[in-house]
Parts: C-alpha cells; sequence; structure tokens
C-alpha cells in the first residue's frame, strides 16, 4: 500500500471513526495547568465537606461571597441577579437570572451531596465486656468489609430540647483522635473467610469503637459509657437522650490526596457524587449573565433512591420554579417542558483489574473526560429517564464546539449490575435530562479515585451549558 493510499485511509478513520485518544495526550498545556489549579480548590472542598449539612454551608459561603442572596419569591430580580434557596440545611438552590424569560426555559445542573456512609442509630451507644461502641446503620450502598480497620470521624448536628443546634465535627484535625470498627484476625476467621463475602459482615457488625477507660473505680456498671458520655457533655453539652434528634454520620478520616507518582489523580472519600457537585457549583458562580436562567442544584438523598422532603422526589425544587414563574405571571409547566437539565453524576471508570464486569467498548476512561450516560437503570433499562437522540446531539455538540474532551459510557456489561440517578426523577417532569459527569475507580469505597482532567472538563462542560 502507497503513502498516498494510507494517508487516505487516516483521513477517512479520522471522519468517521469515534475520537477513542486518550484525553491526557488531547488536553493543551494551558488547560492542564488550569485543571491542576481548579483540583487544588476541589480538594479543600473535599476536605471541608465531608457530609451534606458541610456541603450546603461551603456552597452558601462561597455563593455570598460571590454576590449571591438568599431569595425572596416577593421580590422582583432582573438579568445578572444571583439568589440562593436552602432546603433544610441539607440541600441547596443557586440561581442566576438570565437575560430571557423563564417561559424560554431555565438550564439546570442538578449533583447529590450525600455520600455512603455509617450513619449513628437512634440510640447508639452502649458498653460491651468494658469497651464502649456506638450501633450503626450503613447509609447507601457499600461493600461492609471495608468499612472496618479504617479511621473514621463523625459529622452531623444535634438537636438539644432548648431548641439549640449544636454542630460536630470530630477526627478531622490531626490532634483529634479517630474512630474506628474493628475486625477479626485472620488467625480467628477461618470461619468468616469461608462465607460469602456479602456475609463476612452484616450490618450489626459495624459497631464503631469509642473509648475504653471507665469514669473511675467504682462498683457502678457501664463506667466506660458514662465516661464517654461525660466527654461528650464537657465538649458538646449533649445527654443520651439528645442521641435521638440528632443527624450524626460517621466517614472516613482521610484527606483528599494526590494519586500517582506523576500526581494526575485525587483520592478521597465522596468523590461520588460531590466531585460532579463542586464543578456545577463553580459554574453557577462563574457563569456571569447567561441568556436562559441558570439553576444548580445540590441535593440529598440520592444514595437511598432520593425519598424524603430534601430529596429529588420533594418538590422543592418545582416550588422554587413555580415563584420563578409567579414573577413572569406563567404557570410553571410553561417553564419546566423547555427547560434543559445535565444530571451531574458520576459514572463507573474502567478498571482492567475487573475487567470483566465491564463492556469495554460502552465504558468511560479516567483521563477520556467528561462522560455522558445516555441512560442508567439495569437490565433492560429498568429504572432510567434514557435521553432522547435531540438531546444527545445538542450536547456532544455544544462539547465539541467548546473543545470539551467527552466521552460516553454505560454502568457495566448489560446484565452485571447496575444503578441510577436521579435523571429520572427530573425527567418525569417533562424536562429533557442526561446524565454528565465524571469517571471514578472504587465508585462507593471508603477512598475513591478520579482524574484531574475529567474533574476539570466537568467543570467546563457545566459552564458552557450555562453560558
Amino acid at each position: 500500500m502507497s503513502t498516498e493510499e494510507k494517508s487516505e485511509v487516516s483521513q477517512l478513520k479520522e471522519k468517521l471513526f469515534a475520537n477513542t485518544k486518550n484525553g491526557a495526550k488531547r488536553i493543551s498545556e494551558e488547560d492542564l495547568t488550569k485543571a491542576d489549579e481548579f483540583c487544588e480548590e476541589y480538594k479543600n472542598f473535599l476536605n471541608s465537606a465531608k457530609i451534606e449539612r458541610e456541603a450546603v454551608r461551603y456552597a452558601v459561603t462561597l455563593a455570598e461571597d460571590n454576590g449571591f442572596t438568599k431569595f425572596d419569591f416577593n421580590k422582583n430580580y432582573n438579568p445578572g441577579d444571583k439568589v440562593y434557596v436552602v432546603n433544610r440545611n441539607k440541600a441547596v438552590i443557586l440561581a442566576v437570572i438570565g437575560r430571557k424569560r423563564s417561559t424560554e426555559g431555565v438550564k439546570l445542573a442538578i449533583a447529590h451531596i450525600d455520600s455512603p456512609r455509617l450513619d449513628l442509630k437512634p440510640n447508639p451507644l452502649y458498653e460491651a465486656n468494658d469497651l464502649a461502641f456506638f450501633k450503626t446503620h450503613y447509609y447507601g450502598g457499600i461493600k461492609k468489609y471495608q468499612w472496618t480497620t479504617i479511621p473514621l470521624s463523625l459529622h452531623g448536628v444535634v438537636m438539644l430540647k432548648n431548641g439549640e443546634s449544636v454542630n460536630v465535627s470530630f477526627g478531622e484535625d490531626d490532634n483529634d483522635p479517630c474512630l474506628c470498627v474493628t475486625d477479626l484476625l485472620p488467625h480467628l476467621a477461618n470461619q468468616q473467610m469461608s462465607n460469602p463475602m456479602v456475609k463476612a459482615f452484616t450490618g450489626e457488625d459495624l459497631n464503631i469503637i469509642i473509648g475504653s477507660r471507665p469514669f473511675k473505680d467504682d462498683k457502678e456498671s457501664e463506667l466506660v459509657k458514662l465516661n464517654i458520655l461525660k466527654i461528650l457533655n464537657n465538649k458538646y453539652g449533649i445527654i443520651e437522650e439528645d442521641f435521638l434528634s440528632a443527624d450524626l454520620e460517621a466517614v472516613p478520616a482521610f484527606k483528599a490526596r494526590d494519586v500517582g507518582f506523576d500526581a494526575s489523580m485525587i483520592g478521597a472519600y465522596g468523590h461520588d457524587d460531590r466531585v460532579c457537585a463542586y464543578p456545577a457549583l463553580m459554574a453557577a458562580i462563574d457563569c456571569g449573565v447567561p441568556e436562559n436562567t441558570v439553576i444548580t442544584v445540590l441535593t440529598d438523598k440520592e444514595e437511598i433512591g432520593s425519598d424524603g422532603n430534601t430529596g429529588m422526589q420533594s418538590k422543592y425544587l418545582s416550588y422554587f420554579i413555580e415563584d420563578l414563574a409567579q414573577q413572569d405571571g406563567v404557570e410553571a409547566r410553561h417553564i419546566i417542558t423547555k427547560s434543559k437539565c445535565l444530571s451531574a453524576d458520576v459514572n463507573a471508570a474502567f478498571d482492567p483489574n475487573y475487567a470483566s464486569v465491564y463492556e469495554a467498548r460502552n465504558s468511560s476512561f479516567i483521563n477520556n473526560g467528561v462522560v455522558i450516560t445516555k441512560y442508567t437503570g439495569h437490565g433492560g433499562k429498568y429504572d432510567t429517564s434514557d435521553a432522547t437522540a435531540e438531546f444527545m446531539s445538542e450536547i456532544r455538540t455544544m462539547l465539541d464546539d467548546a473543545n470539551i474532551i467527552w466521552q460516553s459510557g454505560e454502568l457495566g456489561k448489560v446484565d452485571a449490575g447496575g444503578g441510577g440517578t436521579i435523571a429520572k426523577y427530573i425527567a418525569n417532569l417533562n424536562i429533557d435530562v442526561v446524565d454528565l459527569g465524571v469517571p471514578v475507580l472504587s465508585m462507593h469505597a471508603p477512598f475513591e479515585i478520579v482524574s484531574k482532567i475529567d474533574v476539570y472538563m466537568a467543570y467546563k462542560a457545566f459552564l458552557k451549558f450555562f453560558s
């Protein structure tokens, strides 16, 4: 074959084949530097916002520093005005009013800020054989064994009977002690290790050790428990009954760390889905005065089905859009029907160590940019929204026009399992929606891994969508 013929073949391939070249080879030096810089602030966010309440506080503080104010439904807003609404301290809406009337539709980016963890039970504190423990109820889909023998911190809020709110963050400071779930030594674990992985640990085994010293030498029982309560009372002013009105979550005490000799990746707890929440938040802050009103929603409860008044099956977003509609003297449905949404959520990055559960031609890969997931769900496309061809075309054209590195992906082989996002709940409102987010290695583990390039491309995608 001649050089000219090879050239013709190469040109035809370039024209017709999908571009699957590694994004790290395609990214400009300028964007690579920006990606590294952007991810330094993202790591600060991860370390500051281990739970949804902390993510909301972080977002509100950052928003107020950038000109956002609390939304007042009695007030008329002008293009460029920036507002926010907090829902029960566990979800937040940030909006920038656009030049066009709301009847032209709004642009939405919705990410969740809850992650798998160990929640304390309503009556968690007990003593057994001179050791004090917390009972937990795990939250979301976890491999239980991954949560043993790692340092844990405790975050959340305790509401006292007098109405006072006490914020708790214990175990994050380098000078703090940490907490831990114990495991059985290999020498005595023959029976445990012969069980299937799903039965090696039960939910009731995930008890957190929190102390071992008694209050003092006395004939009374439960003196270790008493000593722990005394410490908690001195530190937070709480008594045992206050656990009944508390949201307390045990999470890994790890800090976000660069991963690899090349520092190309970030390892941390909670990438799913704060790795999409932070870029969507920053896109709302950086979008200027958009044509259409833009809305970033950082929501709760996605990991357990989006139920409850702070999840996306709640009507709090619809109520906010109704307030916008009222200002323009129209019905909310006239806005909603013309609106478009990026469901900002992660996908499973292809892991060559576990290649058998992936279908490589339809998987997302680390460093290949932001991933579009047309549908999620499980075998037979159950529990998904399945974005339309028209909206998929619009989004990929947008990404290409902005020179954003992107890829498409599914969540593993058809019958290997599956999962869902909030996209289906947005689609049920009659809004065009597709999942767009960052591929993640070791998803739902206490220490997940993402690419810095992919994080930055997510930010560029949300910003382009808004602007």
